[in-house]
């Protein structure tokens, strides 16, 4: 057993976490993730938002268990029934259980939210970071390009995408990326231009470090933070893209059970049998609520400038 296992034990793992006096950059890192969780569980709203994005992963990966039928099993004998013992949300059109389509629709949204974020953020930090390291031209075309995605809504830029590249889940994905990345990309450039300036940098420079080098191993980490802040807080917003272009049939096609798709389905039975439609409306509005309610948590511990 090494000597930091050893302390890790010894006293036991909240005065190793709350030391101040850390032994290594190991302990000193876990020792701002605890503090950090502690600021974070004190705010019970952010908790909220947490327990209902940790419950959307938990429905999505127990789906196969949690529901009751087949999501697109049709059966004409049991259409447009209300909620009752058999169907709890009742059922559409073609007789499929609604409950069992929410809780596979919770896939496609999780789907689209990990898909958009792990492309989006990576170029918009990326674009951001040598907007304001290099300045000067290269500063001046990154950001009017930026500009330019960020002079159109974003939703009626992903229907001028998904309309150019063909209805599709895949395709309203790639839509959604590209019209997300732009504000990342402010971002990460006015961090860079914060820091990039900084007496650490200098000295890196001094040591031989490559620009490459500045960039990745210095200036990137510190935007981390208020990227993550960001991101959290706009994944209601690509929900929300991903629920509308389904709506308007240019996202996930017919039967799967995406969120945004059922409640098009159900609108033209709306006033009469409400369920259709309401039930995986409200499941859009408590899963966008969770992420808002963790991103304002999450910019109370990340980015204290911004939490008043």
């Amino acid at each position: 057993m090494t000597q930091t296992t050893s302390r890790l034990f010894k006293p036991g793992l909240r005065p190793w976490l709350t030391s101040d006096t850390p032994q290594s950059r190991f302990q000193a890192r876990c020792g701002r993730a605890w503090m950090g969780w502690l600021k974070l569980a004190e705010n019970r709203l952010a908790m909220v938002g947490l327990g209902i994005v940790l419950s959307l992963v938990l429905v999505t990966l127990l789906a196969p268990v949690l529901a009751p039928y087949d999501p697109l099993a049709a059966d004409l004998t049991k259409r447009i029934q209300s909620p009752n013992a058999q169907h709890w949300f009742g059922t559409d059109q073609l007789g499929r259980d609604i409950l069992s389509r929410v809780i596979y629709g919770a896939q496609y949204t999780l789907m689209v939210v990990a898909l958009v974020v792990i492309t989006a953020a990576p170029v918009g930090l990326l674009v951001g970071t040598i907007a304001g390291f290099f300045g000067g031209w290269v500063d001046s075309v990154l950001m009017r390009i930026t500009d330019i995605f960020l002079a159109f809504p974003k939703l009626i830029l992903a229907l001028a995408f998904v309309a150019a590249l063909g209805p599709g889940l895949e395709n309203a994905i790639l839509a959604i990326a590209l019209t997300a990345w732009p504000p990342y990309a402010r971002i990460a450039r006015a961090e860079t231009l914060t820091v990039r300036k900084s007496d650490y940098i200098y000295a890196a420079r001094l040591q031989g470090v490559s620009n490459t080098g500045l960039i990745l191993g210095h200036i990137t980490p510190m935007c981390l933070s208020s990227l993550v802040v960001r991101v959290t807080l706009d994944m209601a917003g690509m929900i929300l893209i991903a629920a509308g272009l389904g709506f308007l049939g240019l996202g996930a096609q017919p039967p799967m059970p995406e969120w945004g798709a059922m409640v098009s389905e159900g609108r033209q039975f709306l006033l009469e049998q409400w369920w259709v439609s309401t039930v995986p409306g409200i499941a859009i509005f408590i899963v966008s609520l969770g992420f808002n309610l963790l991103g304002d948590g999450l910019r109370d511990v990340l980015d204290p400038r911004g939490g008043d």
